[in-house]
């Protein structure tokens, strides 16, 4: 598979050098110092693109790729509400687009488990719950992309929350969202509910890069060839 790879910083060095040993070929590389190298031609010689950018750039860049007919797996964070949007375009043009806030297989079994426990508490009102997340200084976006996703998923199953905020609740049915920035952090998780009683957590804790890496190649690998719009949940089958 031929590969595209939108954005050079340290994760698409990564991703670049997976794909190589899981047997890809990559045939582009875009960074800041060859934006100009960024045409349809060049990218038409890939199959899929990997787009790991910023969310003041992540849109401009998936939209090219979609409009010039190539599939993207895209794993920049804080432009959430210009997915819809991305999704349509990837519809209009026969395209595929596949977009996460995180890549890695061990967090994505972490979202089942976030659901599951979230339905399950729905009917424990005795019980809150706030979330914390750990990453490195260099982390553009706060709260996370993945402690955004695991609020939305907690705020879906559980009626007594209503929105997610960061830092302080201004009232009960606010759902807090703790940031901290400290190195070197590659990410840590919590979901945690408290009640007069006890607490029941869930933790999930990144050692380094290369899960987060491994899983958007895996996802190019799944998205080459596909026309529509999909989610890290079809690439792992859950």
């Amino acid at each position: 598979m031929k590969i595209a790879l939108i954005g050079y910083g340290k994760m698409g060095q990564l991703i670049d050098r997976i794909a190589q040993e899981r047997g890809h070929d990559v045939v582009l590389r875009i960074h800041l110092d060859n934006r100009d190298e960024f045409t349809q031609e060049n990218l038409r010689q890939a199959d899929v693109a990997i787009e790991f950018t910023g969310p003041g750039s992540a849109f401009a860049n998936v939209r090219q790729c979609l409009e010039w007919g190539v599939p993207v797996v895209s794993g920049s964070t804080g432009w959430n509400e210009q997915l819809g949007a991305a999704a349509r375009i990837a519809t209009d043009n026969g395209s595929a687009f596949l977009h996460a806030s995180n890549f890695s297989i061990g967090v994505n079994l972490f979202f089942e488990v976030n659901k599951l426990l979230a339905r399950l508490m729905n009917g424990q009102p005795q019980y809150d719950v706030e979330l914390k997340e750990i990453h490195h200084t260099a982390k553009l976006d706060a709260p996370s992309g993945t402690a955004v996703t695991l609020a939305e998923q907690v705020l879906a199953a559980l009626d007594r929350k209503v929105q997610w905020v960061k830092e302080t609740a201004s009232a009960p049915t606010d759902l807090v969202i703790r940031s901290e920035r400290t190195d070197p952090a590659p990410g840590t998780h919590h979901v945690r509910y408290t009640s007069p009683i006890d607490d029941i957590e869930i933790i999930h804790t990144a050692h380094n890069r290369e899960g987060f890496a491994t899983g958007a190649v895996q996802a190019a690998e799944f998205l080459a060839g596909k026309k529509g719009v999909f989610r890290m949940s079809d690439v792992l089958g859950f």
